[in-house]
């Protein structure tokens, strides 16, 4: 488990491929019960640690998740969340390049709680919900591209289904039209930037994290994206 920020109040990780949030029907030990376990034992706390979970990442993606240490910082992380005072910014290697350098992406979606997945619509339809990001080409190499995304609303799986209806699914994304896996069974989506003025002190907190371990490609299209 890798430790990015702690305080009185907050903890934010870089949550690994694989690793789930919170526990779920797979029995699988999530996350937040590592963090729990590791307060429990760095402070030395007797009986129950709270922990709050404000977001969530999916299984297959990497990147900075953050969890309140206070029920007073919960309550209010999840006011901001709700009224997007949280920005988060992604980062995702596709295969095919979009049909626009920049743009923003409006969609009505729809879950299939079923099969777990969400369906993209240009048009409203039943049971749907608005979704709305916006992405730039941040880099390219022979056959791949990295783009940086920032979402407007926080939709099931909603960067991996819009990148899809555009014809660029995420590197790895079986679910969402890829052609093969990724060799670590996650997909190249990252949650690169989370930036949001600290819930109880009021400071701003601006975090980035790293890069996906010993990943040449992840390495190379951030080095030719720069410092953008």
């Amino acid at each position: 488990m890798e430790i990015v920020y702690e305080d009185n109040h907050l903890i934010i990780v870089n949550k690994a491929v694989g690793e789930i949030v919170q526990g779920d029907k797979t029995g699988d030990s999530p996350l937040s019960e590592t963090v729990k376990q590791w307060i429990k034992e760095k402070y030395a706390k007797p009986g129950n640690v709270f922990l709050g979970v404000a977001h969530r990442l999916d299984r297959p993606v990497a990147g900075l998740v953050v969890f309140a240490k206070t029920s007073k910082a919960l309550a209010r992380l999840n006011n901001m969340f709700r009224d997007g005072d949280v920005q988060k910014v992604y980062r995702a290697i596709v295969k095919q390049r979009p049909p626009k350098d920049a743009d923003t992406l409006l969609h009505y979606i729809s879950r299939n709680e079923r099969l777990n997945k969400s369906f993209a619509s240009v048009r409203e339809v039943p049971n749907s919900k608005k979704a709305s990001l916006s992405y730039r080409l941040l880099a390219s190499s022979d056959n791949y591209h990295l783009l940086e995304i920032e979402l407007h609303t926080g939709r099931h799986h909603q960067i991996r289904c819009q990148l899809a209806a555009i014809g660029c699914p995420i590197k790895g994304d079986l679910k969402y039209g890829f052609g093969r896996s990724n060799p670590d069974g996650g997909i190249s989506l990252l949650a690169h930037r989370i930036r949001f003025t600290h819930p109880v002190s009021g400071v701003l907190i601006d975090l980035t994290a790293p890069l996906p371990p010993n990943d040449k490609l992840w390495s190379l299209l951030t080095s030719k994206a720069g410092d953008q």
